[in-house]
């Protein structure tokens, strides 16, 4: 059995690598990561997710103390978690957009994915997810409502990513998606359990079930379009898979609030 000292030393590690792997924070270790560390680490994802939703709250927060209208204050919240995770998903999505939509071969549509440019499909997509995720913001309004809403989106949208990673393969031998690994069971499990657990805490078990429906779908559907078009997923369909979780999730709320 791992000491307990070890054990904790090794939890830390793998907070710090799935906090870089998402984010743009200065966490991560200066030595190299090991063979696996990537993969391993993906359990912490949701809960990296979860911080980036805490700050994007707290933005929100403090707007509508300083009197901000509840519309303005959800933009100046999902600018927040854009520059904190340094818009790593929405490239994402744009990317997948314009690789899926745009290319006629499975070897151009993994060139237009690399292509830092941004096509008419990938900008469609942005503006999609931002007004989504903004309207439905705004609908919700209440501070800590808003809070809950985004801390289960951030956390559910990315536990299913070490699943999603296991479960369709590298469209290439090369990138971000296949040089991180294919995480462990036991990543997947923890990832899944954290994310459900946040969901459920944050909206209630009934919506935390149509959330967990929605993105097994989302999630189902995402990895048959990449499988049949490109042979795989990469670092963008991940990137892409998140934004349509918190899509998702965001909406779910926005709905039963609506509901109320």
């Amino acid at each position: 059995m791992m000491p307990r000292a070890e054990l904790l030393k090794d939890i830390v590690a793998d907070l710090r690598m799935a906090a870089s792997f998402v984010t743009i924070l200065p966490v991560a270790s200066s030595k190299p990561a090991a063979d696996g560390a990537v993969a391993r680490a993906t359990w912490a994802l949701p809960i990296a997710g979860l911080l980036v939703g805490l700050a994007g709250a707290f933005v929100y927060k403090v707007a509508i103390r300083f009197g901000l209208a509840p519309n303005l204050a959800a933009l100046l919240a999902l600018a927040t978690t854009a520059l904190i995770t340094g818009a790593l998903h929405e490239d994402g999505l744009a990317d997948t957009a314009d690789g899926l939509g745009g290319g006629r071969t499975r070897e151009r549509k993994l060139e237009i994915m690399r292509d830092s440019r941004i096509g008419t499909y990938g900008a469609c997509a942005l503006i999609l997810s931002f007004g989504l995720r903004w309207s439905a913001l705004a609908t919700i309004s209440s501070p800590l409502a808003v809070t809950f809403a985004l801390c289960a989106a951030h956390a559910a949208a990315r536990a299913g990513v070490p699943a999603f990673m296991s479960l369709v393969p590298p469209a290439r031998p090369d990138g971000l998606s296949a040089s991180a690994g294919v995480p462990p069971g036991r990543s997947i499990a923890i990832a899944f359990a954290v994310g459900t657990l946040v969901l459920a805490l944050a909206l209630g078990p009934g919506k935390a079930l149509v959330g967990l429906i929605l993105l097994s779908l989302a999630g189902l559907m995402l990895a048959r379009l990449a499988i049949r078009q490109i042979g795989g997923q990469t670092g963008d369909i991940l990137g892409a898979f998140e934004q349509i979780g918190e899509i998702l999730i965001l909406l779910v709320a926005a709905a039963f609030q609506m509901g109320r």
